[in-house]
Order: C-alpha cells, then structure tokens, then sequence
C-alpha cells in the first residue's frame, strides 16, 4: 500500500529533523541528563515539526537504551509506542475530544502507572480547541501531576491558550523553515524515491512550502505523479500556477498603465487553467519583494521571497513608487480576502486589474494616496528647466523660451485686495472699474462697496420666462432651484438683479462666483450689461401699488373734460 511522502519521511530521531535544531539542541540535552519537565507546550505554524518532535520526545524518555538523546527506534518500548501498541503513550485530537467530559476522563486514568513503559505521556495537538470547562478540568493535574506523568501540547494558536496552562509549561516556539533547507530536504527524499527533481524544481517547491515541510513533501508527492522530471514548468502546470516570467510580464504591463495588455495576459492564463487566485497570489508576492526592495535596498533582501531575477526586480523597481505599489498590495489583498465569497472569481480579478493599472478608478484611501503621487510626479516632470542662453551662440530668429516671471514684479502688477469685512456678504458682480484719469486721484486702495438688499417694488413678471430660458446657460446642479417660483424669486429694480430665495440652503448652492457669472452673462443682454446681482434669504415685499390719480389733476393737465367722470 503507498503511504504519503510526508508519512514516510516524517524524522524518527531528534536528528532528522529539519530546521529546528534551537529545539532538539535543547530536549536531547534534557532526555541525556534526565532533567525532564512534566509539561511542554510547542507552538508555531504548520508543518514545522510540533506534532513530530512530540512523538520522539516521547518514545525518548521511554526508550530502553537512548542514544545520545535520541530514541534507538529499536527496543520494544520505541516499536510499541511507534505502532500504537502501548496505549501508555496516547495522542489525542483536541478538535474532536475537546469537552469537559473527555478531560476528566483523562485525568481520573492518568493517576494510574503506566503498565509497559516508565512515563504515561499524553500528546493534546491542537490544544486551543480545548474549552474552558475542559481547560479548567485539566488544570490541577497538570499543575500538580503524578511523577509518571508528562504532557505534550501542540497548537497554532498559542495566543488562545490560558495563561496560567502557559505559566506551567516549557514553551518551544518552532519557527518557519528555510527555503535553502526545504530545498535540500527535498532532494534528499526525491533521490531515495527515484524522483527527478532538478535543482530550480526544488527551489519553487521549497518557496512555495512557505515554511512548512510537510506542505513541501506534499507538494513533491503531487508533482511526481504526473510522470517525467519534476522541473519548474512541470510543478506550474501541476499546480496551476502562472510562473514568475508570466507573473513579471503581467506586473510590467500594469506598471505601463496597459490595461488591454494586462487583460489579454489574464484572459491566456485563465484559458490555460491557470487560477485566477493563485495569479493575484503571485502579483501579491512579486509587489511586496518590489516594495521590500524600494523602502529597504539593504537589509530587505533576507525578507524577499525570492525566485525573480535582479534584472526584473531593477527594471519594475524604476518604473513603479513607493505609493502606487502601496496601492497594489492593498487592493490585491483586499480582492483575494474577497474571492472566496465571490459570485464571479473572473470579474473580480479582471476588476482589480483595471483598477491596479487606473488609479483613479480606485475610490479607496490608497488609490486617493496612489493618485496624489502621480500628480506630485507629473507636476515635477512638467516643471523645465531655465534655458541658458549662451549670447553669441544663439542663432538669429531662433525662438527663446520666456524667462520665468520674477515673483518680486507680481506685487507692483496686481492691484491689492480689498479687506473683507468680518460679517457674511452677499456676493455682488459690480460694474467694471472706471479707469482713473488726471483730474480724480485714484486711492491707495479700493473702498469696499457693501451692497444693499433688495428693496420692494421692481419687476418680477419677466423671471419665469426667463429662468426656463435658463437651461443650458447655468450648471444643471441649480437649474431646478432657478426654475422653481417657490425656491427662488427675481426682481429687476434700477439695474440689479435680486434673487430671493426661500432657505439659506439655497442660497448657498446659488451665491457662488461661477453660478453667478452665469446669470450675469445670461441676464446681460436684459439689462444691457452684466448686471450686479444679490442672493436674500426672504420673500419679496409686495410692490407697492401706485396711488389713483386725481381727476381734477387730470383735468388741468390734459384739458380734456369729456373723459373725465367725476365719483
């Protein structure tokens, strides 16, 4: 029967195992002089050796003749443990067993000694699944435990693990194994079992493993059923992948804003059967090296996944910023965070990459940064530089850029501002200044004029056809509240145009500078000229009707008496 590879291969001895040796260093002294403690708590990520360095601790401190530390993997103690045949030695799931009622009945036979071995151990992997009640039904045991009694817990999650369970145990941290060793792991078993595994196939195993050896033998063990060498075109195929050449391209083109190129680049590796997740998976990896490399040029290396040549790294480097790669790691994390729940994994992913190459498509805070760069960029690229003019050298009738203007000339060229009262001023287009002449002296500065309010009276029976005629003259923003008599009413009185509205709200949208030079060139050619125009909160007051006239007034002033009747 074919067992798994990372079944086969799993280390036997304190020795075997890869990338952890901070930690074996450490137990196999501790077994060699018999300074065992009664609990240990291993952590780290998976596939790093807990559950494997948990098994030889304990088929160490039972062997019959330990060598070095290390188990002899011969005696009846080892091959009773290592078959499951000493139930002394029991490894439980805590995913599974994790009630209150599980863990006392591990304690109440714990108390008991072992039958075939010197210590009763019990491995508890992924003890963060452990409740409360059975935490707290565990404690005092292993608080106070028998002397032939010991612990093994193993988990991924040390952060949900009690404190006062941490506070009674030596705690090991396994961390992440290095690519270089999972490299030379896999030969290592690739040439045991006649797999041909070249050298590079080894490397984008070991990088894509990230850490875990066991997700590496995984891996091989897919890679290899396919048939033929195990190389790195051989182990994208298998797994789906797009490859760094095609994964570099494709950051290229969104790098050069080719959003055609980029789709099309997609649409191939999709038609390929190539996942769209593991694509953005890879333009993720390749955008953080490029950022690792632009925030850290010297110590960022040791951080970088690897498996991009320098020549790619430089080239993407000088056409891509800090900012906008920024903007690209978050959107692409935020879409692969978004596509287990989505409803087209395509659109999505064709999505992000419209937005990766258009920053302005982008509404989120990163996009607004990555936007704001580029104008600071395109702004310092805009900018030239002074021509020096080398004066015989110049040629006749060539023509010379203009000098920039001297900012020490803009004061004597505009006229100064007048000073703005402290209380809110109607806005009001004024008629143009009159030009000063030699006989009136033109003051230092001009006196602001404070417009008057509308006053009653005028003529307000021209504004409904006149503010229909509005449409197209003004923003379309304001042209409902112009159009509407119950919003905005206008009188013509003495030259002015007065707007009376009925809350300040629509004054506000209404007394702006471009909306109000609209009016005005629209109501020119009623009023002969841009008329000053005034925004009231209020209702018109009534025009004031004009008072009969006398008939005897009439009389003496037309003379004519058969029209005259007399009440």
């Amino acid at each position: 029967m074919y067992q798994a590879l990372y079944r086969k291969w799993r280390p036997r001895t304190f020795e075997d195992v890869v990338g952890q040796e901070h930690i074996t260093d450490t137990l196999r002294r501790q077994v060699a002089a018999n300074r065992l403690s009664h609990a240990y708590l291993f952590t780290g990520t998976r596939g790093t050796g807990k559950t494997t360095c948990a098994k030889i601790l304990a088929r160490a401190v039972n062997c019959e003749n330990p060598q070095n530390g290390d188990p002899c993997n011969a005696c009846p103690a080892c091959l009773g443990i290592e078959n499951g045949s000493i139930l002394d030695v029991l490894e439980l799931d805590a995913a599974t067993n994790n009630g209150v009622d599980q863990v006392r009945a591990l304690r109440d036979e714990a108390v008991y000694t072992p039958a075939a071995v010197a210590k009763r151990v019990y491995i508890i992997d992924e003890a963060h699944m452990l409740t409360p009640q059975a935490w707290n039904a565990l404690l005092k045991i292993l608080e106070e435990p028998p002397p032939h009694l010991m612990f093994i817990l193993a988990t991924t999650e040390p952060h949900k693990v009690l404190a006062t369970i941490k506070s009674r145990c030596q705690q090991f941290s396994f961390k992440r194994i290095l690519p270089m060793k999972i490299a030379q792991r896999l030969e290592y078993v690739a040439e045991q079992e006649h797999i041909e595994l070249t050298a590079p196939g080894a490397a984008l195993l070991a990088r894509l493993a990230d850490g875990g050896m066991r997700d590496a033998l995984s891996l091989l063990d897919q890679c290899a059923g396919r048939g033929g060498p195990v190389d790195e075109q051989a182990i994208l195929d298998a797994l789906g992948l797009a490859g760094n050449v095609e994964t570099a391209a494709l950051m290229g083109q969104l790098a050069a804003r080719d959003t055609e190129g980029a789709l099309e680049t997609l649409g191939r590796l999709y038609a390929g059967g190539k996942d769209v997740g593991s694509v953005l998976g890879e333009l993720s990896s390749l955008a953080r090296d490029l950022l690792l490399r632009k925030t850290a040029p010297r110590g960022g290396a040791a951080l970088m996944a690897g498996g991009y040549d320098e020549a790619s790294l430089r080239r993407l480097g000088e056409q891509l910023t800090g900012p906008r790669l920024l903007h690209m790691l978050t959107c692409l994390q935020r879409t692969l965070a978004d596509l287990p729940r989505s409803g087209n994994r395509r659109t999505d992913t064709e999505l992000c990459l419209i937005r990766l190459s258009d920053e302005s498509l982008d509404e989120s805070a990163a996009g607004l940064s990555a936007r704001i760069a580029r104008l600071e960029e395109q702004l310092a690229r805009g900018i030239p530089a002074p021509a020096q003019q080398s004066g015989p050298a110049s040629r006749e009738g060539a023509k010379q850029p203009a000098p920039p203007p001297d900012p020490s000339s803009w004061e004597e060229e505009r006229p100064p501002l007048p000073e703005e009262p402290p209380e809110e001023r109607d806005y009001v287009f004024d008629e143009p200044p009159v030009p000063p002449s030699p006989q009136r002296p033109v003051p230092s500065a001009p006196v602001p004029q404070q417009p008057s309010a509308p006053v009653g009276g005028g003529d307000r029976t021209f504004w409904s056809s006149f503010a229909a005629g509005l449409r197209g003259k003004v923003p379309p923003a304001v042209f409902p509240y112009l159009n509407n008599p119950t919003k905005v009413t206008g009188v013509r009185q003495n030259g002015r145009l007065g707007l009376w509205v009925d809350s300040e709200f629509t004054r506000s949208m209404l007394n702006k500078p471009s909306v109000l030079e609209k009016l005005a060139q629209a109501a020119e050619p009623l009023f002969g000229q841009p008329p000053r125009i005034i925004v009231t909160v209020g209702t018109p007051p009534e025009q004031s009707e004009a008072p009969e006239e006398d008939p005897l007034n009439k009389l003496m002033s037309f003379g004519d008496l058969d029209n005259i009747t007399i009440q």
